[in-house]
C-alpha cells in the first residue's frame, strides 16, 4: 500500500464524518439554506488563496524539476477552482476582498503556511492532500443523488479532472514523502481541520459582506 493510501485509510472516520456531517448532507439534497452556502463560498475562497500560496512555498523548496513542476501545475488548477467561486460570488453579490476569515478558516491556513514555510516539501504534501483527496471523495460519493441549487459544486468536485489532480498529489507524496510521525501528524491534523471547516460552515460564518 502506498504511503498516501495508507495514510487515507488511517483518517477513515474523519472521512466518514465529513460526509455526513450537516453541511455536506444539506449540500446533498439541497437543504443547505442559501445564506450558509454564501458563508461558505466566501470563507472558501480565502481558504483557496492561502492553498495556493502553499503551493507556491512548496514549489519554491522543491528538491528537483519533477516536484516543482506537479507543485506548479497544481497551483493552476486551484487557480481554476478559484474561479469557480468568483461566479457563485458575481451571481450571489458576494463581495470576496471583504471577507473575514472566521476562526475554522484561519486555524487551517495558519497550519497549511506554517508547514509549507518550514519547507520540507513531503510534510507540505502531507498537509494537503488531506483537501484534494476529501472533495474528490464527497463528489463522487454524493453524485449519484445529489440535485438542487448545489448541483454544480457536486459536479465540480466528481469530475474526473479533479480527482487527476488529488491522485497527481498523492502521487508527489508518494514519491517525496515519507512515512515519519511528523507526516502523519500533518496528514491527520488537515483531515480534522477540514471537519471543523464544515462543521463551521454548518453553524454559519456570522453575515456574509456583500456588494
Amino acid at each position: 500500500m502506498t504511503l498516501s493510501a495508507r495514510l487515507w485509510a488511517g483518517s477513515d472516520d474523519l472521512a466518514r464524518a465529513a460526509l455526513t456531517s450537516p453541511f455536506v448532507t444539506g449540500i446533498a439534497d439541497g437543504s443547505l439554506a442559501r445564506e450558509r452556502f454564501a458563508g461558505y463560498v466566501a470563507q472558501d475562497a480565502f481558504f483557496l488563496e492561502a492553498f495556493a500560496r502553499a503551493y507556491a512555498l512548496g514549489a519554491a523548496h522543491s528538491r528537483d524539476r519533477v516536484a516543482l513542476e506537479t507543485f506548479a501545475d497544481l497551483l493552476a488548477g486551484v487557480l481554476d477552482e478559484l474561479r469557480l467561486h468568483d461566479g457563485y460570488a458575481a451571481r450571489w453579490g458576494i463581495d470576496l476582498a471583504a471577507v473575514e476569515p472566521a476562526p475554522a478558516t484561519l486555524a487551517y491556513t495558519e497550519f497549511l503556511l506554517a508547514t509549507a514555510a518550514l519547507g520540507d516539501p513531503g510534510e507540505t504534501c502531507a498537509a494537503m492532500v488531506p483537501c484534494m483527496r476529501l472533495y474528490a471523495y464527497l463528489g463522487q460519493a454524493l453524485a449519484p443523488g445529489a440535485d438542487g441549487p448545489y448541483r454544480e459544486w457536486v459536479d465540480t468536485y466528481a469530475d474526473p479532472a479533479f480527482e487527476q489532480l488529488a491522485a497527481t498529489l498523492e502521487r508527489l507524496l508518494d514519491r517525496i514523502g515519507t512515512d515519519t510521525p511528523a507526516v502523519r501528524r500533518a496528514y491527520r491534523r488537515a483531515m480534522q481541520l477540514e471537519v471543523d471547516f464544515f462543521a463551521a460552515a454548518a453553524r454559519g460564518w456570522g453575515s456574509v459582506p456583500a456588494e
